[in-house]
């Protein structure tokens, strides 16, 4: 047993020796080539250099750079969202639509009406079969209407329109609530 965890210390060893020297061969540069030896040159005389005097400092002529401007002609507005929403559709009073004055009252159909403590509860579906909750008072249909009775087997909708001669005229529509033959009439 000692033989091999000797074995295994040594093999160890071997491996963090071998990676410490990977990681000093690695030092990123290119590998010089030996610096041959320079030829000794004659020796140069020395001039005594004079320092100009702060006074006489030479003027460096420094190149002015036009100032830069940006022009967007032509260009994407890098701050603009790449989707675009659609705004939202704003009713006659100014506040956007709900889902329910997107469609005419006639394109919806009366399925259910609860009976709860506070009033009824009715609830209408449209023609792909997505369904509204309406209570008294909710806004319902393009002609600006809202909910003012919701009665056992109807919902009374009171709309707004305009006439022949531009003056709002009062518009009662019912929605009933239609019973399948499979029910039947009550006696």
């Amino acid at each position: 047993m000692p033989y091999k965890r000797r074995r295994c210390e040594v093999v160890a060893g071997l491996i963090l020796v071998g990676f410490l020297l990977m990681l000093t061969g690695c030092g990123g540069g290119t590998p010089s080539a030996p610096v041959p030896a320079k030829p000794k040159a004659a020796p140069v005389e020395k001039k005594a250099v004079v320092a100009p005097k702060p006074a006489e400092k030479p003027e460096v002529a420094k190149k002015e750079e036009p100032e830069f401007t940006y022009n967007p002609a032509g260009k994407p507005d890098p701050f603009k969202p790449f989707i675009q929403l659609t705004p939202t559709k704003l009713g006659a009073k100014g506040v956007p639509l709900t889902p329910l004055q997107r469609y005419e009252t006639s394109q919806l159909k009366l399925v259910a009406i609860i009976a709860v403590r506070d009033g009824n509860v009715a609830m209408v579906e449209d023609s792909a079969g997505k369904g509204f909750f309406l209570k008294k008072g909710t806004a319902i249909g393009k002609s600006d209407g809202k909910v003012t009775q919701i009665l056992k087997d109807r919902v009374v909708i009171e709309e707004f329109e305009q006439d022949v001669s531009g003056q709002p005229k009062k518009n009662e529509v019912l929605l009933y609530l239609h019973r399948t033959e499979e029910e039947g009439t009550e006696p």
